[in-house]
């Protein structure tokens, strides 16, 4: 299966520490070696990165790493390919623009039906994925409910997860997805977060011999909140979400949270 990283925190933060553990699992640690991608929010702005060469074999990915770009808002994607083929345009995250704002989506998991059970009109897909056409169906029907006026915070991310809960009937739906404000994600199968705040102590990543101690590099007011599929560190707690369940992250804080309906999937389904 592919694998999801993102962070949301309260003020610029760099993501090396974390991407150099996922960065492994593309073709080192772990399979999924059909490219990656990782998107910063930087104000209004974002810029991307991405590669379809495995990312731990990757120069760019090696740039991120030694790149400390700061962002409150990161989301990051490691691919095992299913649908689509292995090229720049099927790689996630994929980022359109809605109400004035950059959107920033990648998703996890392999979905059924989706071309008839997801019609797509305004927002046609560049690639051939099911994921970026489930992205492209929720920005028609974000534009199809509440046309050019943004709806609130709450109503905007409670609409983004009954169309979750939608497209996760289609299979497996694990989602990331923020417009650099918010960042809301969604479990179909596997997703686990963690909430880092003073006092910080020492963390070591699972995938890479690296230790980092978290208060030479943070101040008492940091909050930094990390969403992973897997947990990226062996010495800290870790939550787990459950099947169905949604959390709503703004500047490092769990903001919202819901359950929706949602059968249990099988392993051998959770690829893309």
């Amino acid at each position: 299966m592919c694998e999801l990283l993102a962070m949301s925190a309260n003020v610029p933060t760099d993501i090396c520490f974390s991407f150099s553990g996922l960065m492994q699992r593309g073709g080192n640690t772990g399979p999924h070696k059909d490219g990656w991608g990782i998107t910063f929010y930087e104000g209004k702005g974002c810029r991307s990165f991405k590669d379809p060469l495995p990312s731990a074999h990757s120069p760019i990915a090696k740039l991120v790493t030694e790149y400390p770009i700061k962002s409150e808002a990161v989301i990051c994607h490691i691919r095992q390919a299913n649908s689509g083929g292995i090229c720049l345009e099927n790689t996630h995250p994929f980022t359109r623009q809605m109400w004035g704002k950059n959107w920033t989506y990648a998703h996890n998991g392999q979905l059924k039906g989706y071309a008839n059970e997801l019609p797509i009109k305004f927002h046609l897909p560049i690639g051939t994925t099911d994921s970026e056409h489930a992205f492209c169906w929720i920005l028609d029907q974000l534009h199809i409910q509440f046309a050019e006026n943004e709806p609130t915070t709450k109503v905007l991310y409670q609409f983004i997860a009954s169309l979750s809960e939608k497209i996760n009937k289609l299979g497996v739906f694990n989602l990331i997805i923020s417009n650099g404000e918010n960042l809301f994600a969604y479990c179909s199968t596997k997703l686990h977060w963690i909430t880092r705040r003073a006092p910080f102590g020492e963390a070591s990543l699972i995938d890479a011999e690296m230790v980092v101690d978290f208060h030479k590099e943070t101040t008492a007011n940091d909050i930094v909140t990390v969403i992973a599929t897997q947990p990226l560190t062996d010495d800290e707690t870790w939550q787990k979400m459950s099947v169905g369940q949604w959390q709503l992250f703004c500047l490092g804080e769990s903001i919202a949270s819901g359950q929706t309906e949602a059968e249990i999937k099988t392993p051998a389904n959770n690829t893309n």
